[in-house]
């Protein structure tokens, strides 16, 4: 008996997620193999709410067993691409080898520490739901310590939060730390009252949201301002050691916190040509996400760099978005060539960038007639899309609840530190 036309898709982001899904319901005669390190999905953009107690971990993942459920040509393994044998058409996985007629690389980014060790080894990052838990454990541990020592000098140290980068994810983690300490944290600790639980919002650029629009830029630096963010921009973060950041302009800043959100990059694997990677480990790829000199293999998001799109000719900025409809025409194609028929080029849609900064404030570029919103109606918009871009039914119900009790009640009752017991970073 034939095997089955298998189509092999390592990562379960936006794009290994989107793709699996529209090949499962092309009514192909395939199979569909997604290979993730984890058991689930999780939703990057939320992960921030995960790691300062405003939302639950169960309200951003979802099992991809469970999701899957009903495809008799689904298979998931939790495992990792280690090589690529294209000769053989063969992907060698951490836990064994897989036989693939095409392969599409869609693994995302990891976190980026610029090859400063102490930050890699000491800093908070936050790529992953690991990331977001031991993120809140340890804050929440921090703040504890502070409540119980007298030293004054350490109860600052522990209370003091740096946020590295000014990207969505710096300004959202920073807007929500504000919120934070305004509303929540001397409720809890009485006895930390009169402290000031400083919190630095730190980027080399010169703006903060650097890829949105100038109204954007202004909104929110004018927003966090108001509300308490120190904002240090044109300094990037040189050392991270003995409780201390270092800038590269010779200050110093007193803080056992670094959140580390200030860049990302794509893996490397072996097996595929050192001229295939571009700029921050992507991998270069063609108009239809072919990985340049391969016929079957394919990267789809944030791991692909694509310059042929005239409107992006230093290729598309790593955003859901894309990933979601390089996934989709993806789908189109590999079904198109299936049926005989013919490709088509990837062009991105590009439907605007937004990001929360606080409770009733946030910033839209938006590509219409209506160019920026700012303020509540920003924050509106905001609500509804990452509301819609949830897995299922059940993430956006769960969320929507959890964030109408956090609005009214202007607190959330998530602040519980969960230790494994062996809980330690990766080192």
């Amino acid at each position: 008996m034939k095997d089955p036309y298998t189509i092999l898709i390592i990562g379960g982001g936006f794009a290994g997620v989107e793709l699996a899904e529209r090949l499962l319901n092309s009514k192909l005669d395939i199979s569909v193999i997604l290979v993730d390190k984890n058991n689930y999905n999780f939703f990057p953009p939320l992960l921030y709410q995960v790691a300062t107690g405003y939302l639950d971990v169960s309200n951003i993942t979802y099992p991809f067993r469970k999701h899957f459920r009903g495809y008799s040509n689904f298979s998931f393994i939790m495992s990792e691409l280690v090589e690529i044998d294209s000769e053989n058409n063969t992907a060698i996985l951490s836990t064994g080898n897989i036989k693939y007629d095409e392969l599409v690389i869609a693994t995302g980014t990891v976190t980026n520490y610029f090859g400063i060790d102490k930050v890699r080894r000491h800093a908070l990052p936050m790529k992953t739901i690991t990331d977001a838990i031991y993120l809140k454990n340890t804050w929440l541990k921090r703040i504890e310590e502070a409540s119980r020592t007298a030293d004054e000098y350490l109860r600052n140290q522990l209370t003091t939060f740096v946020v590295a980068g000014g990207g969505p994810t710096g300004v959202e983690i920073a807007g929500m730390l504000s919120e934070l300490k305004k509303d929540i944290l001397f409720k809890d600790y009485p006895e930390l009252k009169g402290l000031a639980f400083e919190i630095y919002l730190v980027d080399g650029l010169p703006n903060l949201l650097a890829p949105m629009s100038k109204d954007s830029q202004a909104y929110a630096l004018k927003s966090l301002k108001t509300s308490g963010v120190i904002i240090k921009l044109g300094h990037n973060v040189e050392d991270f050691k003995n409780n201390t950041v270092y800038l590269a302009d010779g200050s110093q800043i007193s803080s056992s916190n670094l959140l580390w959100t200030a860049g990302v990059t794509a893996q490397k694997f072996n097996g595929l040509p050192s001229d295939a990677y571009g700029k921050g480990n992507r991998l270069l790829v063609n108009p239809y996400n072919n990985v340049l000199g391969m016929k079957n293999v394919y990267a789809i998001g944030d791991t692909a760099l694509m310059t042929s799109d005239s409107n992006f000719p230093q290729g598309h900025p790593q955003l859901a978005q894309v990933a979601i409809q390089q996934a989709k025409l993806l789908a189109q194609n590999i079904t198109a060539n299936k049926r005989g028929k013919s490709r088509r080029q990837f062009k991105y849609n590009d439907k605007g960038s937004m990001a929360i900064i606080r409770r009733n404030k946030a910033v839209a570029d938006l590509n219409g007639p209506l160019k920026h919103l700012n303020g509540f109606p920003a924050w509106v918009v905001w609500v509804l899309v990452h509301l819609m871009s949830l897995i299922n039914f059940r993430n956006k119900l769960t969320t929507f609840f959890n964030w109408m009790n956090a609005y009214i009640t202007k607190d959330q009752p998530l602040r519980m530190i969960i230790d494994s017991g062996n809980e330690s970073k990766n080192q």
